[in-house]
């Protein structure tokens, strides 16, 4: 099969998903492929032992560490790609995050871009995926040009105290910015039923602000736009100039398939397009496409992450606790002037949950038991680019992902810091202050031999530069190298802050979709003057 289109837009997630949208209107030939398809709707999109002890909708395929042992990373190849598992945490980055910052392990560096010429992409890209959240609490916020359109999701009594006790210590708590389709005002009718199965799970009633439900399929209402499930591209075919993409090589259903377009994205997420780029080698890019500068691949990042879960002998009966965050250390405190990190929540744990991950068990408590009792943290912290930190191929061309932490004494700050505000909670009135019980870390997946979301938030293998030695992309995420070639999803990233990089990704690929449609206007200008010069108007 052979087909030639405006535009082929390679992965559809957070980032080609919604430059999918942001294109569809425009009347461009547009050919969305994905190596996955549908996740199917079915009671197991909420079962948490098929979710997670399973694995049911997680990648079927095997990896390799620096090391050469077997990786099987937690990731997942269906329309919307990892949105349709992730939390829907949206975050802007930090105003400072675009700029030069030090840290205790180094320095983060600057973004080609300014957080300005980001922000009005940030707010659509809210407003698309119906970010619920307030301005002006967080400490960290940047400006933003209009209000969040949709009301925080409030907390629920537990997460309501807990926010509270950290307000009378000085904190300044505040609502998570969450893409969920809720209303609060009429539950009866409100798409989210604010279940405990959200984060990490696929949404059995759509009610999560992914990129299928958000942006995909409704580019599919548009004539214009083609969607290929099952297709995984093996590798991209330049001219011999090596200036620009010519075909793109799809296996799809035991037969292989050549797509031709004008202009070629990719966005399969920052490890698999790195892969891809290191796969499509030729006479003209002999290290990997557009990879003159050595750079493709490097300076992989995933951010410093934990889980800790909070015991008291008092349950915790919060369904929906994803609501509170702390960004009181994101840039340091008066005792330490460097940047620690961000402090959240994951969805609440369960017993099947917990055994999934093979935590400590606290003494006299059964798995069950702990999820019952607990709060359940999610910490983040940055990493800093180190081009050692990278992605290669073996002599198999299976992916090979190399890393080691960094800057992690801030992460440990930022754990000493929970642990004091969670010794300083409310006195219970049952249990007085023995009712808490200590943090306890924990791995959610048994045998992954990187944390889990160092791939969940994977960024930074293709980074974008003013520079053609020491970046990949332009500013406007085109390859230096190849005229036609973006790059959409987090590879762009050259640093990569503290929170959840989704949105920056939307955000981004808005962006870039513009820069993409004017250019695809001034080729249709010529054109139709070339055509009116050849007939003599």
């Amino acid at each position: 099969m052979s087909a030639h289109f405006d535009v082929i837009i390679i992965g559809s997630g957070a980032g080609g998903g919604t430059l999918a949208y942001r294109l569809a209107p425009s009347g461009a030939r547009i050919l969305l492929l994905e190596r996955g398809d549908y996740v199917p709707r079915e009671k197991d999109n909420w079962s948490t032992r098929a979710v997670n002890v399973e694995g049911k909708y997680a990648a079927k395929e095997t990896w390799r560490d620096s090391a050469g042992k077997e990786l099987h990373p937690h990731t997942n190849y269906w329309v919307g790609g990892n949105t349709k598992f992730y939390g829907a945490a949206l975050f802007r980055l930090r105003k400072e995050d675009f700029g030069e910052l030090p840290h205790h392990g180094g320095v983060s560096p600057a973004w080609p871009i300014g957080y300005d010429e980001l922000e009005p992409y940030y707010t659509e890209a809210e407003q698309l995926y119906q970010v619920h959240g307030e301005r002006g609490v967080d400490p960290t916020d940047p400006p933003a040009s209009a209000d969040y359109k949709y009301p925080a999701v409030s907390h629920e009594p537990r997460i309501q105290q807990l926010s509270d006790d950290w307000a009378r210590l000085g904190c300044k708590p505040f609502h998570v910015p969450l893409g969920i389709m809720l209303d609060e005002r009429n539950r009866r009718e409100s798409r989210c039923i604010r279940c405990d199965t959200c984060d990490g799970h696929p949404c059995l009633v759509s009610a999560k602000s992914d990129a299928q439900v958000v942006c995909v399929d409704p580019a599919l209402q548009h004539p214009n736009v083609t969607l290929v499930t099952g297709a995984y591209v093996s590798r991209l075919e330049t001219s011999p100039s090596g200036r620009e993409v010519t075909t793109v090589h799809v296996e799809r259903n035991g037969a292989r398939e050549r797509y031709r377009g004008d202009v070629v994205v990719v966005s399969c997420g920052a490890i698999n397009s790195a892969a891809l780029l290191l796969r499509s080698t030729n006479d003209r890019h002999p290290r990997g496409l557009a990879n003159g500068s050595d750079v493709v691949g490097r300076n992989y990042m995933g951010h410093i992450n934990s889980v800790l879960m909070a015991l008291s002998k008092c349950p915790n009966p919060t369904v929906f606790q994803k609501t509170l965050g702390l960004n009181d250390f994101y840039f340091g405190s008066k005792e330490w002037p460097h940047p620690m990190g961000h402090i959240s929540f994951v969805g609440k744990l369960d017993g099947v949950t917990l055994s999934a991950g093979a935590p400590a068990i606290a003494p006299g408590w059964t798995l069950e038991q702990m999820g019952k009792h607990s709060l359940d943290f999610w910490l983040t912290s940055e990493d800093l680019p180190d081009p050692d930190n990278r992605v290669t191929l073996d002599r198999d061309g299976r992916i090979v992902l190399s890393y080691r932490v960094n800057n992690e004494e801030g992460h440990q700050r930022l754990t000493d810091k929970l642990k004091s505000l969670m010794q300083q909670q409310s006195r219970c009135a049952v249990h007085g202050h023995e009712c808490h019980q200590g943090l306890f870390s924990r791995n959610l997946f048994v045998g992954q031999r990187i944390p889990l979301a160092g791939v969940a938030h994977q960024n930074g293998t293709i980074r974008f530069g003013h520079d053609p030695r020491t970046s990949v992309l332009d500013p406007t995420c085109r390859a230096h190298e190849v005229d036609n070639l973006y790059v959409v999803d987090g590879s762009f990233f050259p640093s990569s802050g503290a929170v959840n990089p989704a949105l920056t990704i939307m955000a981004n690929a808005l962006r870039v979709g513009d820069h993409i449609l004017g250019r695809l206007g001034s080729r249709r200008s010529d054109a139709v003057a070339a055509a009116a010069m050849g007939a003599g108007v």
